[in-house]
């Protein structure tokens, strides 16, 4: 069980009014007018905003390790068109939901989330799109409950297909230090199509780097998540239809082997490489990203 202050899961008081300050103003930035809700589950509370048409087939979003929902500002409009999207703030990482339990691992998070399906009134043909460590997350739900989904979008999953690259954990370590510049660095060198792109692309990335310090200096230490990866037995294994999405300059792991490893061990798994893109897939080529999932998912 977690030490549950009333500020809980902030550092302090202060910490937890400084995070969510800059929550909500980049939450007013959400493209399309949304409601949020906080569900209760058996691991804590879980906040999601929900946007699009309650008449629309459900559309999850699980976005990558160390943020939140927000990450999805740049997709919501155009997937919210023809569906109801639940974007989600997972339970054990920096957003306004609260975990009340430690995660030891895949099993856990997919419990999780299948009982926050369970509390949205989601009951079959959920669409699941997951961003890095989301992707993981979605793939492992894809293996262990099958039977609630229509289909699922793995962009650019961590751990996964491949284990992650030593220049991406060693850069990843360095964000440990309580400074502003190395969280900034390892995002500019992730995120190389952004920061090499146009002024308001390197702005933007500036911006997504300076709130993912904020969260870091804001939020209770979490135990780590055992990196656990899909065997090709289990991969090979999926029925739920799947595309793996990657951009091409990707640095968690070879873009090449990893499409290569998939077409050979799981060839039901569609893969597509995005161009002009690495780990900021949706966010460089958001468009592209965008039309991609909509054209699978239809």
């Amino acid at each position: 069980m977690m030490d549950k202050t009333a500020y809980h899961p902030f550092r302090s008081a202060r910490a937890k009014e400084r995070f969510l300050k800059e929550y909500d103003a980049r939450a007013a930035r959400w493209p399309v007018p949304s409601e949020t809700r906080a569900l209760d589950t058996s691991f804590g509370s879980t906040f999601v905003r929900i946007s699009g048409k309650t008449t629309s087939p459900p559309l999850v979003l699980l976005h990558g390790g160390g943020g939140n929902s927000l990450q999805w500002i740049p997709n919501a409009k155009m997937l919210s068109e023809d569906y109801r999207l639940y974007a989600v703030d997972n339970v054990y990482d920096n957003g306004r939901s609260v975990n009340t339990r430690n995660i030891g691992g895949p099993d856990d998070l997919v419990d999780w989330l299948d009982e926050l399906f369970t509390a949205l009134g989601l009951g079959t043909g959920i669409n699941l799109v997951g961003l890095s460590l989301g992707g993981w997350l979605a793939g492992w739900y894809a293996y262990r409950l099958p039977g609630r989904l229509d289909k699922v979008v793995l962009l650019a999953p961590a751990f996964t297909v491949l284990p992650l690259s030593m220049a991406f954990l060693v850069r990843a370590i360095l964000c440990t230090v309580p400074l502003r510049l190395f969280t900034r660095s390892f995002l500019f060198w992730l995120c190389g199509d952004l920061a090499h792109g146009n002024q308001a692309g390197r702005i933007a990335l500036k911006e997504t780097a300076d709130f993912a310090f904020t969260a870091s200096r804001s939020f209770k230490p979490r135990k780590m998540i055992k990196p656990t990866m899909l065997s090709d037995a289990q991969l090979g294994s999926i029925s739920v239809p799947i595309l793996f999405m990657i951009g091409e300059h990707d640095k968690i792991y070879s873009t090449q082997k990893a499409t290569e490893h998939l077409t050979k061990v799981a060839p039901r798994i569609k893969t597509e490489i995005i161009r002009d893109a690495g780990h900021d897939l949706t966010l460089a080529r958001a468009d592209v990203v965008n039309k991609k999932v909509l054209e699978f998912l239809r």
